[in-house]
């Protein structure tokens, strides 16, 4: 196999062109970072847009009709959008237009109702039900650590919601795929829940996990075949199985999910199928927009932002990013807000106070601003990754290559985020939202506020295996505030956004933790098995009151569920399912130790 070379340096550009003076802006009180200025969209936003089809369009005018006529109440636009068509668009249209209106162009309830229902089938129906071929009631070898019989028999609850989860694409979809914005996917899926009737990327790796405690692995590779195929029609995973998701991803963990199949399958043939579309991701998170140097005493650094192809408002929530977006009266800042608010759709955090200049204000989103900790830590790992398996399938060339990458980027990452004083490595604000040329790096650019994200490094080995920088980040940990009764906080702010305090996600539960329990420091291993254990406490409380396992969860309280954000809480639900298995594979639970809301002292 030849070379390959997916990571090449951006082209250089004079530097002369990119220093411009810092506004002082701080996101909460006077001891905030203070923050750079952000130019003015018609110079900054001049990012691609890849367009969505007529049918999304369509669906959008739609959702305005139904809100006028249906009103607010439970009221959620992606339904909208996710209908699909019981005949051609232009037909459906015609009839959409010839719909009796009143003076204001509203449409009564009874005449839109019975539109709906002569020319769309429901949302959620064009996925069908589909029996896991590889699941087993009581599988072999399941959960061995798990000696309390109460604790037992949640998890095999748990287990039991793959059966409920699992999905495959309808026939109609297969034969008219352009009436449905759902994508045709080759392999039976595993969804989150509740509104989200599609796979999701990021979502599917803790989904993975949970699948292979479940030993559940054919499952588990369907799903990654689904993604792939996503990257060999789109040139990236997208955000979702969706044709309006087209132009964004979601944070890169493709290659954790080929790596941890392959860890429990060996399965060598999977990870020769496998290489050439995480080498693709790779690229893509490397070039363009998602790419940008960043200059200091040691030399130029490439990093990656998040940064979606698309200035308009997000089709499933079209009309929140337009009222979002009204007290702009300049077209290009509408455009460039709709920029950002898709980037931090991308980021998987849709939204926290992380993304903001002003935490009061979600229309001061910069997400293209900000270069993540966690994204570049997802990308060294990416590079960690597909060393391994090039290695494992006797590729060495490109094992070499991606292995030398991982360490100019372990060293770029300490160089920019990491900050000694507080022990945690900080988001960094660009000077501007360009990606050309090399920005000067300076040190108040580095986000001050507390997120859990400061703590994303610890779970990969490049970081957790160092002892002596891991006694410092514990030590900023546990006085970081985002040590809950119920979890870790996903931040210090209470923005009323889902992704600040007081909610805690599975997935910075489960990478933490993880990280935590596999350094060799005793402390650490301590306080992973403690988190661990506030964490399943949560889930368990909350599921014998409601039944269902959620979303998110609020970690002040102890079996209380999240909220906030711009939909109501869901139930189902797949990463927070994949953890709590992943937790008892990896702590068990003792046979006499209770799982109720008493919490150690």
């Amino acid at each position: 196999m030849p070379v390959l070379h997916p990571h090449l340096p951006p082209i250089r550009f004079s530097s002369l062109t990119l220093f411009h003076f810092l506004l002082i802006m701080p996101l909460l009180r006077p001891a905030a970072a203070s923050l750079p200025e952000v130019f003015s969209p018609r110079l900054a936003d001049k990012g691609p847009v890849i367009p969505v089809p007529n049918l999304v369009k369509f669906l959008e005018r739609l959702q305005v009709v139904a809100l006028n006529s249906f009103g607010k109440l439970d009221f959620d636009l992606k339904y909208y959008v996710d209908l699909s068509l019981k005949f051609d668009l232009n037909s459906t249209q015609i009839a959409f237009d010839a719909l009796e209106r009143s003076s204001n162009g509203s449409v009564s309830v009874e005449n839109l109702r019975t539109f709906i229902s002569n020319y769309f089938h429901s949302a959620g129906t064009d996925l069908v039900y589909s029996n896991p071929v590889d699941f087993n009631p009581q599988p072999d070898g399941f959960l061995p650590k798990v000696e309390n019989v109460e604790v037992r028999t949640w998890a095999l609850d748990i287990h039991n919601f793959w059966k409920n989860l699992s999905r495959r694409v309808s026939d109609d979809l297969i034969h008219h795929p352009d009436t449905h914005t759902l994508l045709p996917l080759p392999e039976p899926v595993v969804v989150p829940g509740s509104r989200f009737r599609e796979i999701y990327y990021w979502d599917s790796y803790w989904i993975i996990r949970g699948l292979l405690a479940s030993k559940m692995y054919d499952t588990a590779k369907g799903i990654v075949i689904n993604l792939i195929s996503m990257i060999d029609e789109f040139g990236h995973v997208l955000n979702g199985a969706r044709s309006y998701y087209t132009n964004r991803s979601q944070p890169p963990l493709l290659s954790s999910m080929v790596y941890d199949i392959y860890l429990r399958t060996g399965d060598l043939e999977f990870v020769r199928n496998s290489l050439p579309a995480l080498i693709k991701e790779h690229k893509f998170w490397n070039s363009g927009f998602h790419s940008v140097t960043v200059q200091n005493g040691n030399g130029n650094h490439s990093l990656s932002r998040y940064y979606a192809m698309w200035n308009e408002p997000r089709p499933e929530s079209s009309l929140v990013d337009e009222k979002l977006a009204s007290k702009f009266a300049n077209n290009y800042e509408k455009k460039h807000l709709y920029r950002e608010i898709a980037s931090a759709a991308e980021s998987g955090w849709d939204f926290s106070s992380r993304w903001m200049r002003d935490s009061t204000d979600l229309s001061t989103l910069a997400t293209t601003s900000i270069l993540p900790v966690d994204l570049n830590v997802f990308i060294l790992k990416m590079e960690l990754d597909i060393s391994n398996l090039a290695r494992a399938v006797g590729d060495y060339c490109t094992a070499e290559h991606f292995f030398e990458a991982s360490l100019v980027r372990k060293k770029t990452i300490n160089s920019i985020f990491w900050n000694s004083e507080k022990g945690q490595w900080l988001d960094y604000w660009l000077d501007n939202g360009s990606y050309k040329g090399a920005h000067s790096w300076n040190a108040r650019n580095q986000n001050q506020n507390i997120y859990a994200s400061n703590f994303i490094p610890l779970w990969i080995e490049s970081f957790y295996s160092d002892s002596r920088q891991m006694k410092k980040v514990l030590k900023s940990l546990r006085n970081s505030g985002l040590l809950c009764n119920a979890g870790i906080a996903t931040s210090v702010i209470n923005s009323g956004e889902q992704w600040d305090f007081p909610n805690g996600w599975a997935p910075i539960q489960h990478m933490i933790v993880e990280g935590l329990a596999r350094s060799e420091l005793p402390e650490a291993k301590a306080l992973a098995a403690d988190i661990a254990a506030r964490w399943l406490r949560t889930n368990y409380v909350a599921y014998k009151h409601t039944g269902f396992m959620h979303e998110k969860y609020d970690v002040q309280k102890c079996g209380d569920f999240g909220g906030g954000g711009e939909y109501v809480p869901q139930t189902g639900f797949g990463w927070s399912n994949g953890v709590v298995l992943a937790f008892l594979e990896e702590f068990g639970w003792p046979k006499d130790q209770k799982i109720d809301c008493y919490l150690p002292s």
